[in-house]
């Protein structure tokens, strides 16, 4: 199965590991203290990390260290980028036609004179 960045970002295990691992290096172990779930599952978690190309993990001696390869994410970034574009354009006439309508409203309203307001 050909995995990609979207299936690693969809888990929230998946995405916690990202975030201790975005900062420094850790072996295996200590990224599973970090969980309460077993160590053999985290082990499945960082292989699909690895797959996806968002994770390395390099053996020293008996140790496997783990680093996040962020770089990956601007495939995220590009994608995400297309729909900011649309979504921004559409917001921004949305908001157009919220003012020209209160504008409206406010010029249809009766204006409220010292006699009016008793």
């Amino acid at each position: 199965m050909r995995r990609d960045v979207f299936q690693a970002i969809a888990d929230p295990t998946r995405r916690e590991i990202i975030d201790l691992l975005a900062n420094k290096q850790m072996n295996l172990n200590t990224v599973a203290d970090n969980f309460s779930i077993s160590r053999p599952a985290i082990s499945k978690q960082i292989k699909i990390l690895t797959q996806c190309g968002l994770v390395t993990v390099r053996r020293q001696g008996r140790e496997h260290y783990c680093s996040a390869n962020l770089k990956k994410f601007g495939e995220v970034a590009t994608w995400i980028d297309k729909y900011k574009i649309f979504w921004s354009q559409k917001l921004d006439s949305l908001g157009d036609f919220l003012d020209k309508e209160a504008a409206a409203d406010d010029n249809r309203s009766p204006k409220k004179t010292d006699k009016n307001e008793k």
